[in-house]
């Protein structure tokens, strides 16, 4: 049976969690990641005949370096390269929730975006446009109520599309000022240098330029021969804050 990994990410009140229950029921399991307090949770869950490997990213609303939460869920994303990142959105939130969904879509376009608690907008009477939603980030966007199990069929099928690569993304690549998009052209060729093509070179030199430590620090202990050039170059533009 082929196998896939798909790793949930979401702000924490988004109903992450309740979709990761109601997909893996008693397939999971709990511990903590390497080197952290922090716990995950691990299960499986089939569809379409095809199995995947679910795992629960810590509840987070950005994937920048200031909590252990969001060092996990980043070193996750970037290192162990998930088939598929879905994002769990709170549809009665959205403005504050797409923060962290912008953000995974600059590290993967390995993304589905998923809008949960569809009911609740309803109620509120908010409308979400998905084909423009989708239009605009360049990868699926799909509408559920984990709580009432609607969507679900919907949403796990653009999973698999996302993870057999029948989806083809092209997500939306976030312009910053003229400043920060010359030093990112600068870093772009010493990170590519020493990382290869597997990871996602903007992003990490977006993050070096931001002074991020402890990603330089992530990266050192996953053994990708980071050169001192690139510590040198980031010193010499100095931190700019980037968002």
């Amino acid at each position: 049976m082929k196998s896939y990994t798909v790793a949930f990410a979401g702000n924490p009140n988004t109903g992450k969690s309740t979709l990761f229950n109601l997909l893996t029921g008693m397939r999971q399991h709990t511990g903590n990641w390497a080197g952290k307090t922090v716990i995950t949770a691990e299960g499986t869950f089939t569809h379409n005949g095809k199995e995947y490997r679910a795992v629960d990213l810590p509840g987070t609303y950005s994937l920048y370096s200031n909590s252990a939460d969001e060092e996990a869920a980043r070193d996750y994303i970037i290192f162990e390269k998930p088939d598929v990142t879905l994002v769990v959105l709170d549809a009665t939130s959205l403005e504050r929730n797409l923060n962290l969904a912008l953000q995974v879509l600059e590290i993967t376009g390995r993304t589905v975006i998923c809008i949960n608690l569809m009911d609740e907008a309803r109620r509120l009477g908010i409308d979400i446009d998905l084909k423009a939603m989708s239009k605009r980030l360049g990868v699926p966007v799909i509408a559920i109520s984990a709580r009432n199990r609607t969507g679900i069929k919907e949403l796990l099928d653009q999973v698999e599309r996302v993870a057999d690569g029948t989806f083809a993304a092209e997500p939306l690549r976030i312009p910053y000022s003229e400043e920060i998009e010359r030093g990112i052209a600068e870093l772009l060729p010493l990170v590519e240098q020493s990382l290869g093509a597997d990871y996602p070179a903007r992003w990490i030199a977006l993050r070096l330029l931001d002074g991020d430590e402890s990603l330089l620090a992530s990266l050192r202990r996953e053994s990708l021969g980071i050169k001192s050039t690139i510590s040198k170059e980031v010193s010499g533009h100095g931190a700019t804050a980037c968002h």
